[in-house]
């Protein structure tokens, strides 16, 4: 639990960036761009290849972030 809590710190919420949708710290790329991606068959490498500024932990950001709000729908 504690690497998804450090995880999640890498998600961030600004009103301003992409209409308040959760992104990627320090970019304009949204959790569901991530997670669109790698629904429609992408790899984690391929990704990352695509978006130099995204690290792996950035993606498992993003699960662990969807978690959480599954978590809450409870």
């Amino acid at each position: 639990m504690k690497q998804q809590n450090s995880l999640l710190s890498r998600i961030t919420i600004d009103q301003k960036l992409r209409g308040g949708k959760p992104c990627i710290y320090g970019t304009r790329i949204t959790v569901e761009d991530v997670l669109s991606y790698l629904a429609s068959g992408m790899t984690f490498d391929e990704f990352l290849n695509d978006f130099p500024q995204v690290q792996k932990d950035d993606i498992l950001a993003c699960f662990a972030y969807c978690l959480n709000v599954l978590n809450d729908v409870k």
